[in-house]
């Protein structure tokens, strides 16, 4: 038998769930893979396929969220556009963090990000009935692609592994210049891959989404999190790069699940910038009532998809951002674990003959972070996933998250204690013996 798991156990998890391919997997599917070959084999894998908190959630916002439930918020429904000191909050967040401005009133609390998302496809693919296409800069987020296809939005994308630098205008140009695409999304830093656009690519997209009236979506689930500078210090550079810097049609998604590790209260911040809240879109009139995008957002699309976020979490949020605000709280400092982790991971990945997919950003090494990804030479991203499962090692495929022209996969560093570094060693060295390369 190779590895520590038989071959035999692997593929009865897979038919139980449902599974011919391990490349085409989902998160869940692989999860749900993962959590029943762990039950038959008695094995403790190495997990490193979902990309969830590792770490406790912050304190302030746990003490917060209890007192807010004993003052009995959970009784009274919310404000749909959320609760207007939270909003005042939010507003100083991305001014001290991303040095950039926008009223309250484009800063609404959302069910996670993910809700930010969906509630910006399903309004922003309204906004012009001559455009019906959504642009993915890859590789991305796969369920931000379910999403589009559940709303029924024509999707196109590209892997940016190819156009870094001054290639991504040209490539921008040739999908854009079609005049279909109503909004353009990505990640940064990036999930899976962890690179970061540059601030010369920030701005290229900028100037070409504001050719082709595009509206940026930037998808700051990681914000902060590029450990290669600090970006902890409120009002202070250097800020969080971001593309509202050079193009006033954007949204944010910023995420409190990943920086402050307060993923299971699902509360997420969208942020409008100002121009596009004020906007008038008369495409919008016969669904929302309303041409005003911002209207729209709220009125229309948040309020028809949950009324609103959970009260006492908009609290939490609340006392989390007010105390990073005013620097009584350096949320870095607790995230930056993921960093030292993704290092010590790297190397033992590397020492047994794997070799880092999406490694540079336009020529710089990308940071040490939450995600990194890596292939084995002569197996695909299939083969890869199922054979280090015989190894109690888990992970996703590069082929669900756009990623075009590489085979590998992401690892995701969070769940992984530093108890386990060992084992994975031992075990990466394992599947390096049995599986000599050419």
């Amino acid at each position: 038998m190779k590895g520590i798991v038989s071959q035999d156990i692997v593929k009865k998890a897979m038919e139980e769930v449902g599974i011919s391919s391990m490349g085409k997997a989902s998160i869940r599917e692989i999860k749900k893979i993962v959590d029943i070959i762990e039950e038959k084999s008695g094995v403790r894998f190495i997990r490193m396929e979902m990309g969830i908190p590792g770490l406790p959630p912050v304190q302030i916002g746990t003490e917060a969220e209890i007192e807010a439930l004993k003052r009995g918020v959970a009784s009274i429904y919310p404000d749909v556009m959320g609760i207007p000191s939270l909003k005042d909050e939010i507003s100083r967040f991305v001014k001290n963090f991303l040095d950039i401005d926008v009223r309250p009133d484009g800063c609404i609390p959302t069910v996670g990000s993910m809700q930010g998302g969906f509630a910006s496809f399903l309004t922003l693919q309204r906004i012009d009935k001559q455009k019906d296409t959504l642009l993915f800069l890859d590789p991305g987020f796969p369920v931000q692609k379910q999403q589009a296809r559940i709303l029924g939005s024509k999707l196109v994308s590209f892997d940016v592994y190819n156009y870094r630098g001054d290639k991504l205008r040209g490539k921008l140009e040739e999908i854009l210049s079609g005049g279909k695409v109503f909004a353009l999304i990505y990640s940064n830093p990036n999930n899976p891959a962890w690179i970061c656009f540059t601030e010369k690519e920030l701005q290229i997209i900028g100037e070409v989404a504001q050719k082709y009236d595009v509206v940026v979506i930037e998808d700051l689930a990681y914000l902060g999190m590029d450990f290669r500078k600090d970006y902890s210090h409120p009002g202070q550079p250097p800020f969080q790069p971001t593309v509202a810097k050079y193009y006033d049609q954007y949204i944010l998604l910023i995420s409190s699940s990943k920086a402050f590790s307060y993923a299971g209260q699902r509360i997420g911040m969208l942020v409008v910038s100002d121009a596009l809240y004020h906007r008038e879109f008369p495409d919008l009139i016969p669904y929302f009532g309303t041409s005003n995008f911002g209207h729209a957002m709220i009125y229309g699309t948040i309020y028809a998809l949950s009324s609103g976020t959970a009260h006492s979490a908009q609290y939490a949020l609340l006392a989390i951002l007010k105390a990073v605000n005013n620097g009584t709280y350096n949320f870095r400092d607790d995230v930056i674990i993921y960093g030292k982790k993704a290092a010590v991971m790297k190397e033992a990945f590397l020492n047994n003959g794997f070799q880092l997919v999406y490694d540079q950003d336009d020529g710089e090494p990308i940071a040490d972070g939450f995600y990194f990804t890596v292939k084995y030479p002569g197996l695909t991203s299939d083969q890869l996933l199922y054979e280090l499962l015989q190894y109690g090692i888990s992970a996703i495929s590069l082929i669900t998250t756009g990623s075009e022209s590489q085979e590998g996969i992401r690892i995701c560093v969070s769940l992984v204690g530093m108890d386990q570094m060992d084992d994975l060693k031992k075990r990466l060295d394992l599947f390096r013996k049995e599986h000599p390369q050419a």
